[in-house]
């Protein structure tokens, strides 16, 4: 036998098997797909209604000022005509090779082959002329009142993004070449890419962002030292072990948001927040909370606010026999930390010192970015499901946000899983953003009603606990950091929310980067800087404009605030040293476990 009948046949007996692996898998996809629930609408698309407004608007405008719906239809097939000719030409001129490309760059289209190869440069650019076509449309409405426009071009641009040729096996140039290169082997491994994540997900597609194998909390990530020294149902309290001899009077409570598990800030020593802090002389207590499931339906803001905050700052005061601590309340955990205060104040409890807010929205009016998922069709939704279930899955809360990021956390991944066959990556920042916690069901829809869509707590007022409480009852001391690109919490809305309260002691800071990313930012990375300025006042960007601008992390000018607030140097306090005994070593049982395992 020759070498090449040799390499024939290797050929020949790779592709068999090849193909008994796909029919395995896909064997499989069909028996995960079948596991998968039928999917409530209101929590897949918008109304429908919104579609038929934008027709009916756009109908109205063309009879009344027909040449503008003819101007725009004849640009469009202008420029798309314009280009087909072009292309035509230079292909009968006899060259393979694409016409001038004056598209804008989009990293989507960083393969040499999408400007120089005809076939593929024509399905770019008619993309690209498309997609200016559609957006313009839209724009281009004047009938349409102003917030569901905003929803409108948001989801036309969904629609957009979903149909970019980059998405699609046979337009994907990248995806083709590496299937020759491995003789097909990158689409198995990229269907068994898909089986897994279906298999994983109990039916629904999810693409896996980050290597699961590649981590484990407690042992490679959330690794800071301390101790469980309080459990109640709704969260666990870890005490930090110091790393100083001294440390300052006052304790610090964090409280992380319960969308996502408390370890973001401390996904390893470089990076940790917790032990920064730590680092810098504090007793620091940071609450875990517990991951509901559908036992914890009844559960609303009240009692968040009674067993867990007020709990925590209890133990927290008891633990260390201090009469005040200082506290930090990040993006949702910051929002029902200032409904806390308030609270207190009209309650006259004096127990917390100062207040600090990471990327915290207490301000609805305007919802920035995500706003376009809380309106009625997503929260009636989103409420039918919490009444049938008793909770809303952490799968949903992890699905929106994508969506806000679709072409880097949906499309980009899914290529370089499914068509490229790449594993996903070891990255600590995307194992923990998929790491995430279900919400209970009255909490949730209390939290969308009350505060988002009606506004009250910044509005007139809302009843909690007992109490009518309004943002003006917010009187602590405090400090407030914001991010620049935040798509979650709008830095304009946490600023406009932050001068509202009634505190007559008030800081913000305006950090680069978006609501992870500017707040996970250590000195030592020397990477975002941030504003610092006058007291949050007038108009975000009239602030903005008077603010000076800081290279490097915002941590250290924040530390300096606190420490102001934090008392005299003492020594230094042990875990489980109080009348709270060490339940478990950090990161405790609930960031792990489901509720059940963790309390049984």
């Amino acid at each position: 036998m020759t070498t090449s009948e040799y390499d024939d046949d290797q050929k020949v007996e790779r592709l068999k098997a090849n193909m008994a692996r796909i029919e395995e898998l896909t064997h499989r996809l069909t028996d995960a797909l079948a596991q998968r629930e039928p999917p409530r609408p209101g929590l897949q698309a918008p109304d429908s209604d919104i579609f038929l407004h934008a027709a009916a608007a756009y109908w109205t405008e063309m009879a009344n000022n027909p040449s503008k719906a003819l101007e725009q239809q004849l640009d469009y097939w202008g420029k798309a005509l314009k280009h087909h000719i072009e292309a035509q030409e230079v292909l009968r001129s006899g060259k393979i090779a694409a016409p001038e490309d004056t598209t804008p760059d989009d990293r989507r289209f960083s393969n040499p082959l999408w400007k120089t190869h005809p076939y593929f440069n024509y399905l770019k650019q008619q993309y690209m002329i498309a997609s200016e076509a559609m957006q313009h449309a839209v724009e281009n409405l004047e009938t349409i009142e102003p917030r569901e426009k905003r929803r409108l071009q948001y989801f036309t641009q969904q629609i957009v993004d979903m149909m970019a040729p980059t998405n699609f096996l046979a337009t994907n140039p990248d995806a083709l070449m590496k299937a020759v290169e491995t003789e097909g082997e990158s689409l198995v491994r990229g269907l068994e890419n898909l089986v897994r994540d279906v298999e994983d997900n109990k039916g629904e597609l999810l693409v896996s962002l980050a290597d699961k194998e590649a981590f484990s909390v407690g042992d490679n990530i959330a690794t800071t030292p301390g101790k469980v020294v309080f459990r109640n149902r709704m969260f666990e309290l870890i005490q930090y072990a110091p790393t100083t001899d001294k440390v300052h009077r006052t304790p610090l409570v964090i409280f992380p948001p319960w969308i996502n598990k408390f370890y973001i800030m401390d996904l390893k020593p470089q990076n940790s927040l917790i032990k920064w802090i730590v680092d810098q002389g504090y007793t620091l207590f940071v609450v875990s909370w517990v991951n509901p499931d559908a036992t914890y339906a009844d559960v609303t803001l009240e009692t968040y606010i009674e067993e867990g905050y007020l709990e925590a700052i209890r133990v927290a005061r008891e633990a260390t026999g201090e009469k005040q601590v200082n506290v930090v309340g990040y993006c949702i955990a910051g929002t029902t930390l200032s409904l806390t205060l308030a609270l207190m104040n009209k309650r006259k409890d004096k127990s917390v010192r100062a207040a600090t807010f990471f990327t915290t929205l207490t301000d609805f009016s305007d919802q920035g970015e995500v706003g376009v998922f809380l309106e009625d069709d997503f929260v009636n939704g989103i409420e039918a499901e919490c009444a049938e279930k008793g909770y809303l899955d952490s799968k949903f809360m992890s699905r929106t946000f994508s969506f806000l990021r679709s072409n880097d956390l949906i499309y980009g991944p899914a290529i370089r899983s499914y068509m490229l066959g790449e594993a996903p990556p070891a990255f600590d920042l995307l194992y923990w953003n998929g790491d995430g916690t279900n919400l209970p069901g009255a909490m949730c829809v209390q939290y969308l009603r009350e505060l988002c869509q009606n506004d009250r707590f910044a509005g007139a007022s809302i009843k909690i606990c007992g109490e009518e409480i309004s943002i003006r009852d917010v009187k602590h001391p405090l400090c407030a950091i914001a991010c620049e690109t935040d798509h979650i919490a709008a830095w304009r809305s946490s600023f406009r929310g932050i001068s509202r309260m009634g505190s007559r002691d008030k800081t913000f800071m305006l950090s680069e980067s978006g609501h992870i990313a500017g707040i996970i930012n250590p000195p030592s990375k020397k990477k975002y800087g941030h504003y610092a300025g006058p007291a949050p006042e007038g108009t975000p960007e009239d602030w903005q404009t008077a603010a000076e601008f800081h290279q490097g992390s915002w941590w250290p000018r924040w530390e300096a605030w606190l420490r102001r607030r934090s008392g005299a140097k003492i020594d230094a306090r042990m875990p489980g040293d109080s009348g709270y005994e060490a339940l478990a070593d950090a990161p405790g049982t609930y960031v792990i476990s489901s509720k059940n395992e963790a309390m049984s």
